[in-house]
């Protein structure tokens, strides 16, 4: 067995700090975000309706529009997924209806119909 010099461990630690994190910074950001857009898209349901989701659509065009303007390529990326969460999150707070009104979720008695 040979000895362990300094200069291999110094390579190998250099190795490791020049990883690429990207991916898994984006990745990351995408699960917190489907993560945080699931409870928003029912908490919107029971006190507002379907009547906000014009929100959502103008959150998405705006989160779009940031995203083609920022130049840097990780905000720019969780900029895209903020801006297709919000779109996908109109179809699910119609959904969300369908659900409520299955007795799947409970319905707000204060809202009115």
């Amino acid at each position: 067995m040979q000895p362990v010099s300094k200069r291999s461990v110094y390579n190998k630690l250099l190795t490791i700090c020049e990883m690429n994190y990207t991916g898994i910074i984006i990745g990351a950001a995408t699960f917190l975000c489907i993560g945080l857009f699931h409870p928003i898209v029912i908490k919107s349901e029971y006190h507002l309706g379907v009547r906000c989701w014009w929100m959502f659509l103008l959150a998405g065009i705006g989160c779009l529009a940031a995203s083609l303007a920022v130049a840097a390529i990780i905000p720019s990326t969780i900029l895209g997924v903020v801006a297709f969460s919000s779109f996908w999150s109109i179809l699910e707070l119609f959904q969300q209806r369908e659900r409520v009104r299955k007795g799947w979720f409970p319905a707000n008695p204060k809202k009115k119909k």
